[in-house]
């Protein structure tokens, strides 16, 4: 089950949300999303949980919770949408 993770700390690592997350179950990846020209955190992420069950648990465990100092929205993610662009 793939989970958006906002409202991160800056000084959030992928390991610290990792180890956060598993808790709940296994991790099978943790993603912090970076600004691609500087390669600052985001405040986002996405991390993908072995089963749903555990996502499930991951969601109710810690929506609202506090991380860093920061109170994390957690919902499962959506989809990506077309990334067509207009060719002119």
């Amino acid at each position: 089950m793939n989970l958006y993770v906002g409202n991160l700390s800056y000084d959030l690592t992928e390991k610290d949300l990792s180890n956060a997350f598993g808790d709940y179950g296994i991790v099978t990846s943790a993603r912090i999303i970076t600004d691609r020209e500087t390669g600052k955190n985001r405040g986002f992420a996405f991390v993908e949980m072995e089963e749903k069950s555990a996502g499930l648990n991951a969601i109710e465990g810690l929506n609202q919770k506090e991380l860093f100092g920061r109170r994390l929205i957690v919902n499962e993610a959506k989809p990506k949408a077309s990334r067509e662009r207009a060719r002119w």
